[in-house]
């Protein structure tokens, strides 16, 4: 909380004259209501009345905002200003090493990409909605997305966001945006900001065009991306005549732990990303998991800029297999574990939907950070069984009692120290 206060101390205010609320106090506001998982900024304004002491205790607040005017004030905040906060964070995670655990294969983090919507209506709207009509009736739909980005792992259930990109018109632009055009964003930004953090992008069948490779490679990333037959008829029809001919290889794994798994592999290095696009080669992998005892089988492809072998292949397909954490661990998370992701905060005339997005992205990186590095935070978590229970719980005793910092009402409640009882 104090790194976030301090990023936020260094934002220049954009309004001018005498503010009798510091920006500091809404962002920190703005911050907190996702923090403390509000369903609204009403259900903050009445915390803000009722429990006000550790407002300014805790989260480091001086004067609190109502919402309407933490709407007014957060609306002109420029996006772009919140981004040095993401690095701030991940920053302490590389100081205390905690992040080296994250590391996945050849030294490198494994990134995943996705993109997903979080407003829709069809009569509210701004400057920067995305417009989609229907063809039968006219009628328009406006709405917003963003590209998410987040470093995870196969064996963890954390994952650390980075700053996600936003996938809106942008200023003077009467053209919606798209997830590549995002991409290509993403990527410019995470090597300003990371420039030498390794990194392998994981991403579905959508991004395994030739345009976004070479942004990949232009950036320095790998990557391992999915393919599909129906999408990529030209690869897998290539792959099927290198089958015949033995220039691709097929191989079995028995799996060490449930030997009725057998993992059947179809690789080839070198091959054709597309008719069009011959000169673009890629490493191709064809993976099927067979479950002799049950009959399921379950197949993925993807391809990447790694060398394939028998050594990595099952390294690679557990990467490639992992893309669903940017959707479980991440979007859905946010949607139905109580940061209440894709509810309209406001929407705003300028920036506010994407400031609220920004400052709950914030609080979700503080949270993963606390659920893989702290153990007062994981035995709360256990004591309440589920995060939404969690969550239920710290609002409880944040309005019932008075503490000096979230470590003391973390021990608090795991009855670790004694608490002051409110007049």
């Amino acid at each position: 909380f104090s790194t976030m206060r301090k990023g936020f101390d260094k934002i220049n205010d954009h309004r001018t004259g005498n503010t009798e609320i510091t920006l500091t106090d809404a962002l920190m506001s703005g911050f907190a209501v996702f923090s403390l998982k509000d369903q609204s900024l009403l259900a903050f304004d009445e915390r803000r009345h009722k429990a006000p002491l550790n407002l300014k205790t805790i989260y480091g607040m001086g004067k609190i905002p109502c919402d309407t005017s933490m709407r007014t004030i957060l609306d002109g905040v420029d996006p772009n200003d919140l981004r040095p906060l993401f690095k701030d964070a991940f920053r302490q995670l590389q100081r205390g090493k905690a992040l080296e655990k994250m590391v996945y294969m050849d030294g490198c983090y494994l990134l995943n990409l996705d993109g997903t919507g979080y407003f829709s209506s069809h009569v509210r709207h701004n400057p920067s909605c995305m417009e989609k009509v229907r063809r039968s009736t006219g009628e328009v739909t406006y709405y917003l997305q963003m590209l998410g980005a987040a470093i995870v792992h196969p064996d963890y259930k954390e994952v650390i966001p980075l700053c996600p990109e936003m996938i809106m018109r942008q200023d003077g632009d009467n053209k919606n945006d798209c997830e590549r055009n995002a991409a290509k964003r993403f990527l410019a930004h995470l090597r300003r900001e990371h420039p030498h953090l390794p990194l392998i992008v994981n991403e579905d069948a959508l991004s395994s065009n030739a345009p976004h490779i070479h942004d990949l490679e232009e950036h320095g990333v790998h990557y391992i991306l999915g393919v599909k037959p129906k999408g990529h008829k030209f690869l897998f029809q290539h792959i099927d005549m290198a089958s015949e001919t033995g220039e691709a290889e097929k191989f079995v794994i028995v799996d060490k732990e449930n030997p009725d798994i057998k993992h059947c592999f179809r690789i080839m290095n070198d091959a054709p990303l597309n008719e069009s696009n011959q000169d673009v080669r890629v490493n191709f992998i064809d993976y099927k998991e067979e479950n002799t005892a049950t009959g399921k089988i379950k197949r993925f492809s993807w391809v990447t800029d790694f060398e394939i072998s028998h050594e990595n292949a099952m390294k690679i397909m557990r990467a490639g297999r992992a893309r669903w954490k940017i959707e479980n661990e991440t979007f859905n998370t946010l949607k139905n574990q109580g940061y209440n992701f894709g509810h309209n905060y406001g929407l705003g005339k300028k920036n506010l939907s994407v400031v609220f997005v920004l400052l709950m992205m914030l609080a979700f990186l503080v949270d993963q950070i606390q659920q893989f590095c702290c153990p007062l935070f994981n035995a709360l978590w256990k004591d309440g069984r589920t995060k939404r229970a969690l969550w239920e719980k710290i609002r409880y005793w944040f309005q019932g009692f008075i503490y000096e910092s979230m470590e003391h009402m973390y021990r608090s409640i795991l009855g670790w120290v004694t608490i002051d009882l409110r007049e």
